[in-house]
């Protein structure tokens, strides 16, 4: 089995502050997708609920992960997302891969 690690986070916005977490997110996908070991960045709406994002990540490893964790755009989504948001995120090993 690789070692592949998926990501997967739910940001709901705090009332008002739909469109700043959108600005936020969106800031920050091409940083995110030329770090070298990130496979996926990928930012997802709810249809039913436009104010929740789903942010969809694939790293090659934990290393990587942990390179992302250190990186001046994720330091700025750390120090900001939590006042535009409630955050779930969900660190995956893989099982069974297609």
């Amino acid at each position: 089995m690789s070692d592949f690690v998926k990501i997967t986070a739910i940001l709901a916005a705090r009332p008002g502050k739909a469109d700043d977490l959108k600005a936020l997110l969106y800031g920050m996908v091409e940083a995110c997708r030329d770090e070298p070991g990130n496979l996926r960045w990928d930012i997802w709406r709810d249809q039913n609920d436009r104010s929740r994002f789903v942010l969809d990540e694939l790293y090659i490893d934990n290393a990587a992960v942990a390179a992302h964790r250190e990186t001046p755009h994720f330091r700025n989504y750390i120090a900001r997302v939590n006042d535009l948001a409630e955050r779930t995120a969900l660190v995956l090993d893989p099982v069974q891969l297609g």
